[in-house]
């Protein structure tokens, strides 16, 4: 089996996590090829993501690893199903992994919530006003990348029509509110468009007011992605070279508790259209 060239976040991930049940059985990998009738270096290969795995070595893997959790098992089994490109891969060429595997992690997810600081969440963005958004970037951006990250912006959007659509939180402070990228009638076009798109049954839309104050990391913008079982969830934030992605337990579970006391301090969703309509009409 020749090896990915460049394995995406995903494809990472399942190898992790195979890597992580074997290492929680206390097998080596030494002991887990001979045992499994295969090498050393393929499994090095698979748990690193470069090499692909069949869903039936998914399942004698974890069987001889004595793994016990069915759902956790049937979920990895899907992740190895899964062949084909997906939207993202038209992007491939033009736009960097970490971007490709944010639109994976979202195709995937079973849920997401959602904190946004300083601009509307992506999802939720105008044309205009992501166009606005990307000529704010350090260095400038060439026209033809941003047509082409516009491009991609507009499609992720396909998400929240899709025909399994995930439920969704979005979590926006104040401060994105008031925030007039591309000026007063771009910012205008956008508050109504997020008025819109909260009226979605998978769509939740809450503010964090100036008046809650403090906050739990206040300082940075998060996107929690549930997956079908809780050892597959995901947390992306945001960095000046990408987004980052973080998978470890503990993180999850701090992280989880980030959203939730950030949640309980922000406007229930009928205050927040509420509030959303009084920024708009100040604009």
């Amino acid at each position: 089996m020749p090896p990915r060239k460049a394995p995406t976040a995903r494809q990472r991930r399942l190898g992790a996590e195979l890597r992580k049940i074997r290492e929680h059985a206390g097998i080596s990998l030494t002991d887990a090829a001979t045992q499994l009738s295969t090498d050393r270096t393929t499994m090095s290969n698979v748990e690193s993501g470069r090499f692909g795995v069949s869903s039936e070595r998914v399942r004698a893997w974890t069987t001889y690893y004595g793994c016990s959790d069915d759902t956790y098992v049937e979920a990895l089994i899907s992740m190895a199903q899964e062949r084909g490109r997906g939207w993202w891969d038209d992007y491939r060429d033009d736009l960097s992994a970490g971007l490709l595997d944010l639109s994976e992690m979202e195709h995937h997810a079973a849920a997401i919530r959602v904190v946004q600081i300083m601009h509307v969440p992506g999802l939720l963005q105008t044309e205009d006003y992501a166009r606005a958004v990307f000529e704010e970037a350090v260095p400038s951006l060439p026209s033809v990348v941003i047509r082409r990250r516009l491009s991609h912006r507009m499609r992720r959007r396909d998400v929240l029509d899709r025909k399994d659509r995930p439920q969704f939180t979005f979590l926006i402070h104040e401060a994105a509110l008031r925030m007039r990228f591309g000026g007063a009638k771009v910012a205008a076009g956008q508050l109504d468009y997020l008025l819109q798109q909260s009226e979605r049954e998978n769509v939740t839309v809450r503010v964090i007011p100036f008046t809650v104050g403090g906050f739990p990391n206040a300082g940075s913008s998060t996107l929690y992605a549930y997956g079908p079982v809780p050892q597959l969830d995901t947390v992306q934030t945001d960095t000046p070279s990408g987004p980052a992605f973080l998978d470890a337990e503990t993180r999850l579970a701090n992280y989880r508790a980030v959203l939730d006391r950030t949640e309980e301090r922000s406007y229930d969703p009928e205050r927040s259209r509420d509030f959303i309509r009084e920024v708009a009409q100040q604009v």
